[in-house]
């Protein structure tokens, strides 16, 4: 066993650490502050600007895959011993009318920002019980509190993270062990990015043909947005939130939080109208 020889860092397993994302500035900032962190994509190539500070130890893993996701865990356990945060960042997004969107689009989207999570709970869990310590932080989003037209997909996805990590909170509190929701607001990331190419490699809209193209002026709009938080700043806020000794069950940042919770908490028929008006339906 390679165990790091300062064991008073804390070890930061992270998932979608690609560049330009949400995970890879939240791995640059858990190692500003002094931690160990283990990085991980789906391809090395993604994080080779990371290849070679030692504060970082990158490993391939895809969340999809049982096989993976073990190897990935065990390889770390042997050469740090613990796992000391767990931070489900890894997703994708998936945009569209549900009702024209392929099946296999939304299992992607469950299988990824669902299942993908679930699978690295259940491998680092009972390494942290075992401890009785550790932290698992979930990322959801905004738009699993309110869904607007066109998100049902992705939101949904989100929606379900959010009960899972509020049951986990409460079943391994027993366990000594943190559970985290940490909720994005409108972030500079390559999610937005993502959301044209998805969009553009989905099939022709059928029924909602109208809407289509004020659907992608949305898009469009929304991923060339000056107003949305740097990722930097979003990183460096969440990090400090996480590592407190007791981090919050919640934490909220970027553009549009405070005004999505408002969202969440309206009556349905004035959130709906509101959304129609927005989205032109």
């Amino acid at each position: 066993m390679d165990i790091n020889a300062d064991d008073s860092k804390l070890v930061v397993l992270i998932t979608g650490c690609s560049g330009g994302g949400i995970g890879h500035a939240l791995a640059r900032s858990f190692a500003a502050n002094n931690c160990i962190v283990v990085a991980t994509s789906r391809s090395r190539s993604t994080m080779v600007d990371l290849e070679h500070d030692p504060k970082f130890f990158l490993q391939e893993l895809d969340i999809q895959s049982d096989e993976s996701v073990n190897r990935v865990v065990d390889t770390v356990m042997n050469k740090y011993g613990c796992i000391d945060i767990l931070v489900n960042n890894a997703g994708v997004p998936c945009v569209g009318p549900i009702a024209d969107l392929p099946l296999s689009a939304i299992k992607n989207t469950f299988e990824t920002n669902v299942f993908g999570s679930l699978r690295m709970i259940q491998a680092v869990v009972p390494h942290m019980a075992a401890r009785k310590q550790g932290k698992i932080v979930n990322v959801g989003s905004i738009v699993g509190l309110a869904a607007r037209p066109w998100s049902g997909a992705y939101a949904s996805s989100k929606a379900a993270l959010h009960a899972l990590t509020d049951a986990l909170r409460l079943e391994l509190g027993h366990f000594g062990i943190d559970v985290v929701n940490v909720v994005p607001g409108l972030v500079k990331s390559n999610m937005l990015k993502s959301s044209i190419s998805i969009y553009n490699s989905m099939p022709e809209w059928n029924l909602f043909k109208p809407f289509e193209t004020g659907f992608r002026e949305a898009v469009v709009l929304t991923q060339k947005s000056q107003s949305a938080t740097p990722t930097d700043e979003y990183a460096k806020h969440t990090v400090a939130a996480i590592l407190k000794k007791k981090p919050p069950a919640w934490f909220a940042y970027g553009k549009f939080t405070t005004i999505m919770v408002i969202m969440y908490h309206l009556p349905l028929c004035v959130r709906d109208f509101l959304f129609k008006k927005a989205m032109k339906l």
